[in-house]
């Protein structure tokens, strides 16, 4: 039988991921790419930007990091690098069209509101349907001529951290148009090379806006250009628990928040009355692991000091995927000075600098860049011609996105989605989605009805806003990876319990190389 034919829409490490397991089952995919290279949000980075999570959850699971890259938090190079390597060894890049920017893409067949009579997904419970085909129109950057594109199925894989950034709303008058200075996004300095970027900093004031990854690393770049000289200002609003290593008191976090046993300790989707009755009677060592969590994170980073101790719990923090590590000495330049934090709810701009709420003098400054993130979900929809799909997806502003398994929407046929929610590691959860995706695509995945779909997404969504709080519509799957990957290893036929011996199954940290295939697996 004549395999679909299927468009795979960004090359960053989750395009790259559906690629390679596609072409696994047979399938011959086209990735359109809309920069020169593969990456994705590594490409373009702040230049002291390293990886957050140590390379062993960091890591394809038949790709091993090179004995070259000896340290845990390796920096985007050799992030970099070992992508494209990944891409090399399995001769991705030819299924690749670089410089091909996909600027729609529109069901043709069926209307968009034959999706609200389905009973099961795409009308027949099939990844493929008879009835209809995707149209994806392709810009191509170079000559900026437009092709056009008939497949079977769309997998996106856009990521949520890129294009589109979120630029904080002000009155009238009180924006960046009210000041002198210059307003920057994060994502404008990391497209500078790096001494574009230095030189934009040397000798400014510079305050940068937001409390995440990228606003600590440019603060720091900051300080080495400019010292106590000009101290850079960091504005935030919220305290969080951005750690200074994997080890709080000695003890690896990952045997605390990364193995079965700590998921017993926490509510999970879909539970039965055992579990549910066992993490109600163990929330008291739930509790006492964060605040042992949390007491490191205070003594190290002199989090009272500085006022910077965060009213919510680690446990929230992780459930939300916000969690960090803070730059190498970041709070002993808080310390001497050379770091300026600033808490305010609200700001606005005024010729010479920018007025904190509350306060009338101005903080005079020469720069503002604003590490406020990007609106991925707005990223997303944008894709879609057909503004019915448009408000599929966008689903409920009070609900996390509408997917299935974090996948596939019950009501848009034959499209998936990689990519978009979060977990400890993206490159780890990608691939266990993109092995799923492509035992769907090839019949050995068989869904549920629609209905039985929309009443598991209900349960996670319960889940996220339970223990992620108000940052739920991040989809954080981070403090319960497990018990989502046995989801998947059930749908696809595969035995969830990958360790040997009941005690490495309770307690040893699950991985990537835990689901390696077998002529990899150790």
């Amino acid at each position: 039988m004549e395999k679909k034919q299927i468009a795979i829409v960004g090359a960053g490490v989750s395009g790259l991921l559906a690629c390679k397991y596609l072409l696994s089952k047979g399938f011959h995919p086209i990735v359109f790419e809309a920069r020169s290279d593969i990456g994705g949000a590594w490409i373009k980075t702040v230049e002291t930007t390293k990886l957050q999570t140590p390379k062993q959850l960091y890591q394809f699971s038949d790709y091993p990091w090179p004995d070259s890259v000896t340290t845990d938090f390796p920096d985007h190079n050799q992030v970099l690098d070992y992508i494209q390597s990944y891409a090399s060894h399995f001769d991705l890049r030819k299924h690749i069209k670089f410089n091909r920017k996909v600027v729609g893409i529109e069901f043709e067949g069926l209307s968009g509101e034959d999706g609200k009579s389905w009973s099961f997904w795409n009308g027949n419970g099939q990844p493929f349907g008879s009835r209809g085909k995707w149209t994806v129109a392709v810009e191509d950057a170079k000559n900026h001529s437009t092709e056009v594109h008939q497949v079977d199925f769309v997998i996106l894989c856009v990521g949520r951290f890129s294009d589109v950034p979120n630029i904080p709303e002000f009155p009238p008058k009180k924006g960046p148009e009210a000041f002198h200075g210059k307003v920057i996004h994060s994502m404008d300095y990391s497209d500078m090379d790096y001494e574009a970027a230095a030189n934009l900093v040397k000798g400014k004031r510079v305050t940068v806006v937001g409390l995440q990854k990228s606003a600590l690393d440019i603060a720091m770049e900051c300080t080495t250009a400019n010292g106590l000289e000009n101290p850079c200002t960091v504005f935030y609003r919220t305290e969080h628990w951005n750690i200074p290593d994997y080890f709080p008191w000695g003890f690896p976090l990952a045997y605390l928040y990364l193995n079965r046993f700590a998921e017993l300790l926490v509510h999970k989707p879909g539970e039965g009355f055992l579990l549910s009755l066992l993490a109600t009677m163990l929330s008291p060592l739930r509790w006492a692991i964060s605040k042992f969590v949390e007491a490191d994170i205070k003594k190290k980073h002199r989090l009272a000091k500085f006022g910077m101790v965060p009213k919510h719990s680690f446990l929230q923090e992780l459930s939300s995927c916000l969690t960090i590590t803070v730059p190498e000495k970041f709070y002993d330049k808080v310390e001497e000075g050379s770091i300026i934090l600033k808490k305010s709810q609200d700001f606005s701009f005024r010729e010479d600098g920018i007025v904190v709420d509350g306060e009338t003098t101005p903080l005079k400054t020469d720069l503002v860049i604003l590490a406020t993130g990007f609106k991925g979900d707005v990223k997303l929809k944008n894709i879609f011609l057909s503004q019915t799909f448009q408000d599929y997806l966008a689903g409920s502003p009070s609900e996390k996105l509408p997917l299935y398994r974090e996948i596939i929407h019950p009501q848009i046929p034959q499209l998936a989605i990689i990519g978009f929610s979060e977990s400890i590691s993206n490159l780890y959860t990608s691939e266990m989605r993109c092995r799923w995706l492509a035992e769907l695509l090839d019949g050995a995945v068989k869904l549920p009805s629609i209905k039985e779909m929309e009443e598991d997404m209900r349960k996670w969504d319960e889940y996220m806003k339970r223990y992620s709080g108000k940052y739920y519509r991040r989809s954080c799957i981070g403090a319960l990876h497990i018990w989502y990957n046995d989801q998947l290893c059930k749908d696809m036929g595969w035995n969830p319990k990958r360790k040997k011996g009941w005690f490495a199954e309770l307690f040893e940290p699950y991985g990537p190389v835990d689901y390696a295939p077998p002529s990899t697996s150790n």
